[in-house]
């Protein structure tokens, strides 16, 4: 069947890296970019919803999910390298247009792609991922603390309970009336790849490689500007890290911008995946008609 979702590990730069993909190659194709802490299993769901029409492609990133997680010694954690490693992953698997979904650290791993291959975007999907200083607010004072001095161990204790089993499942929940519909599932996956070794240190390092992006704000806002992509927002109103002011930004810069917000925590696709499901094949069917 064309939209059974296939599971492969390939070799991206020398480092092995797991993805999921599903649906028919000659469809329009949606890349689905995962957020902190988690991993493509983020997008089980969705990819099942949507791959009667479209071909998805989710990746983890290395050190997130299935993919490898070389030493640290010997592989920069950067959204640099990210974005480089999703960029190959494309070129490996020929895929030369996409549309693309950025949550929360897919974001910033987006919006570098985005804006360097403008002309290789179909559509854009934001959910929970900021590209505006409005969108840190105060989730991110820890972290900002942190970029100023990086031997701030206060700083860094708070952020290293973010992903400790409390943290994960706050992530989950944070901003829903009924957390019964929240599989605890998510963040016993999520701790498999967390509690390798090496691994608390590698999100600080990301936490920290995060300063990065904000001075990238600037540009990406004039790609918005420049080159007027088609966007859909399905943001979580109710989430703490990615508020729903970043959301709002958006509309500054982006004319062709569907604005929808559901009441959802971070990991929006978790509560609400059927409704957002269903907003994203209605804003494809219309944006990618052929």
């Amino acid at each position: 069947m064309e939209n059974q979702t296939t599971y492969h590990f390939i070799k991206i730069n020398g480092t092995e890296i797991f993805y999921r993909e599903a649906g028919p190659k000659n469809a329009p194709t949606l890349v689905l970019l995962h957020g902190y802490p988690a991993s493509s299993h983020m997008f089980r769901n969705l990819i099942g919803a949507l791959s009667d029409q479209y071909h998805l492609i989710a990746a983890d990133y290395p050190g997130y999910g299935r993919s490898e997680q070389p030493p640290i010694a010997d592989f920069a954690y950067t959204f640099d390298n990210f974005a480089i490693i999703i960029e190959e992953l494309l070129n490996k698997l020929n895929i030369s247009k996409y549309s693309l979904y950025l949550m929360d650290y897919g974001a910033p791993v987006g919006w570098r792609l985005a804006s360097k291959y403008p002309e290789k975007i179909d559509t854009l999907i934001v959910q929970n991922g900021c590209a505006y200083e409005e969108g840190l607010e105060t989730f991110w004072d820890p972290i900002k603390a942190y970029w100023e001095n990086r031997n701030n161990k206060e700083a860094e204790h708070t952020l290293t309970t973010f992903h400790n089993p409390d943290g994960l499942k706050w992530q989950y929940t944070h901003g829903l009336s009924d957390t019964s519909v929240i599989s605890p599932d998510n963040w016993e996956i999520d701790l498999r790849h967390l509690e390798r070794p090496e691994n608390g240190q590698i999100q600080l390092d990301l936490f920290y490689d995060y300063h990065t992006n904000p001075p990238k704000y600037p540009a990406w806002q004039q790609y918005f500007r420049d080159h007027n992509p088609e966007m859909l927002i399905v943001y979580g109103k109710n989430d703490f890290i990615f508020p729903v002011s970043g959301a709002e930004a958006y509309k500054k810069d982006v004319k062709n911008l569907e604005y929808h917000l559901f009441d959802a925590g971070h990991f929006a696709l978790e509560s609400h995946g059927i409704e957002i499901a269903a907003v994203i094949k209605d804003f494809l069917n219309r944006k990618l008609s052929r």
